[in-house]
This record gives structure tokens, C-alpha cells and sequence, in this order.
């Protein structure tokens, strides 16, 4: 893993935190992150396991932020060779993906249907804002700028009538 993004910005006491080391099981050197992270490799010559220790991370497996995300919750990965095994464990979505967005809160305004990565809701259907949603099939991340840039926000199934609900998680 060579970059990473951290899901919410740590505050103490609540401080997000993860550690990765150069061998499998927690082995070898080792660096500490609580924040963004563009290249790991400045820290240590390669990345073979990692231990969440508070919080959520999103991790790249490559500089960056480019690349194969992964989604890590606290705990332990002692092996990131199995973590291409354990996709599917990690709740990869292997159906249709599908989600309506709308213009305002509570389903408000212009609606359009998503079924497909999208890098510009303003360029692909004009639209000014995205207050809410309904996500009918798969999880999404949405970005706040396009092209799949800036913050992030997870997004799984269900009716999402406004965006600062807890069902938006940043990432």
C-alpha cells in the first residue's frame, strides 16, 4: 500500500491512527499515521501488514492517492498479500450498481438515475447540487469536486433525504 487517506480528521482525545509495517504480521520497521499520507514508501521500503488502531482509513495501493482502494476499519491486517483474497469479505459489491441523486433535500428538484462512475454531475446532467439521494443497489463514494477529487463520502443502501445525515460517512 503506498498512499492513504484518513476517514475523519482526528481531534483528541478521539485521534484516528494506523500503523503500517514492512513484513507480514507486524513485522520490521514501522511508521504511525493519524492523517494523509501521499507516498508511504518515504517512510518505509515496502508495506506488508497494518494495525487500525483508531478510526477508519482509506489506503491506495498506490502514490498518490492512485490506484485500488481499500476500505480498513479498526483491527489488525497482518498480511496485505491475502487482502486481494479477502475483497470480497470487505464488502465488495459484485451486483448492478444503482443510485438516484436529486437536486435538494428530500428528494427535491432535478433527479437523475446513476448506474455508472460519473467524474462531473454538473458536466454529465447540469446539475448545480446533490442534497440527497436513494441508493437502490451496490455503495458509492461521492467526491466533492470532480474528477474524483477532495473529500470523500461513503454512501450505502437505502434513502439518503439530506446530506449532512449520518448516512453520508466522510472518508
Amino acid at each position: 500500500m503506498d498512499s492513504l487517506t484518513e476517514q475523519r480528521p482526528g481531534r483528541f482525545p478521539n485521534r484516528k491512527n494506523i500503523i503500517f509495517y514492512e513484513e507480514r504480521n507486524f513485522q520490521g520497521r514501522s511508521h504511525e499515521c493519524g492523517s494523509d499520507c501521499a507516498d508511504i514508501q518515504v517512510h518505509l521500503n515496502r508495506c506488508n501488514s497494518c494495525r487500525v488502531e483508531n478510526g477508519c482509513f482509506v489506503v491506495y495501493d498506490r502514490t498518490n492517492f492512485m490506484g485500488n482502494q481499500v476500505f480498513l476499519r479498526r483491527g489488525e491486517y497482518p498480511d496485505f498479500q491475502y487482502m486481494g483474497n479477502m475483497m470480497g469479505m470487505m464488502g465488495m459489491h459484485r451486483g448492478q450498481f444503482r443510485m438516484r441523486i436529486y437536486e435538494r433535500e428530500n428528494f427535491g428538484g432535478q433527479m437523475h438515475e446513476l448506474m455508472d462512475d460519473c467524474e462531473s454531475l454538473q458536466d454529465r446532467f447540469y446539475m448545480s447540487d446533490c442534497q440527497s439521494c436513494n441508493v437502490m443497489d451496490g455503495h458509492w463514494l461521492m467526491f466533492e469536486q470532480t474528477n474524483f477529487r477532495g473529500r470523500m463520502m461513503y454512501v450505502r443502501p437505502g434513502e439518503k433525504p439530506a446530506a449532512t445525515r449520518p448516512f453520508l460517512e466522510p472518508v
